[in-house]
């Protein structure tokens, strides 16, 4: 039992509120090269089997800030509708205090709606493994928190999504994580105690965009991600990005009341992209320089040969 409230850095509190109390799912700026972790109707879409990996750093410089690392492969079978795929999630905050690490399988079925369209049903689990380690806390004394830890408690869970695609435009929904899990509780009656609890909610995603050609060699393709969490405030991503010679992309992106970020992208061979994103927070937390902002890194490997045409050249 915890007999004193814990005095956690500002940093912590913050997380412990979005984290703890009403668990999100990881977040991305680069949510339109990383479309599975998200969506695992996406699976096989890109005709090949594919690999993608990403790495976010969140508010650098603040220590104990949240890291993710994300890596995920996929792939359609070949003379079928269906396409297949793993994807593996970590995330680590409080240098220690809270990981947890997502293992799931996907599995997609597709239809052709028309000689340019197709609609995509997908289906994930899986679940979590959950670390929490107590002693890495302090109370008001800096005393070492006297808290049973909690060592890899694994959580079932899957995931739907469905994805409408054409190699123009695409939209799709999911819920990636649909049962509501609650980790732990501290049901104690004494006033004193502090009740901790983690818990899974419902994370619905819309995401949609679409490529215009504007000349030859350029393209120009805004991307719109919407996230609705319950016990959290309507998360809405806005981005805009420009492909020139279908080798270098480059743009700015907009999340509602909270960051705006700078975009790059290099296809370094018909195989290799590598994606990169910046985010400066537009809260206090980024304007009193609390922080040095946030960094993405995104490797996309395309590892054999298209089993079909590549619905869309490289934006999404």
């Amino acid at each position: 039992m915890i007999k004193k409230r814990i005095l956690l850095p500002i940093l912590f509190i913050g997380i412990t509120i979005q984290g703890l109390i009403a668990q999100q799912d990881a977040q991305y700026t680069q949510y339109m090269f990383n479309t599975i972790s998200v969506n695992p109707a996406y699976a096989g879409s890109r005709g090949q089997l594919t690999f993608a990996g990403l790495y976010r750093s969140q508010w650098v410089g603040l220590d104990g800030a949240p890291e993710t690392f994300t890596i995920n492969l996929h792939s359609p079978i070949r003379n079928s509708r269906l396409g297949y795929g793993l994807s593996v999630v970590n995330d680590n905050i409080g240098d220690g205090v809270v990981q947890e690490t997502y293992i799931d399988a996907v599995l997609s079925y597709t239809l052709d709606v028309s000689q340019t369209a197709k609609l995509s049903f997908g289906l994930k689990g899986g679940g979590n493994f959950l670390n929490l380690d107590f002693s890495r806390l302090r109370n008001f004394d800096e005393e070492v928190v006297q808290q049973d830890n909690i060592d890899n408690r694994f959580s079932p869970n899957f995931g739907l999504g469905i994805y409408y695609h054409t190699d123009k435009f695409y939209a799709g929904f999911s819920a990636p994580n649909v049962l509501e899990t609650e980790f732990f509780d501290n049901d104690s009656t004494d006033a004193n105690d502090v009740n901790f609890l983690a818990a899974e909610r419902i994370n619905f995603y819309f995401i949609t965009g679409y490529v215009f050609d504007l000349n030859g060699n350029l393209k120009f393709k805004p991307a719109l991600l919407t996230k609705a969490v319950g016990g959290a405030p309507l998360q809405v991503d806005i981005s805009a990005n420009f492909l020139f010679n279908d080798r270098f992309s480059f743009g700015a992106a907009y999340r509602w009341d909270a960051a705006v970020s700078a975009l790059a992208g290099f296809q370094i061979t018909d195989q290799i992209m590598l994606g990169l994103a910046y985010d400066k927070e537009t809260t206090e937390l980024g304007t009193r320089r609390f922080n040095d902002g946030s960094f993405e890194i995104f490797l996309r490997l395309e590892l054999l040969k298209k089993f079909q045409k590549t619905v869309s050249p490289r934006f999404f």
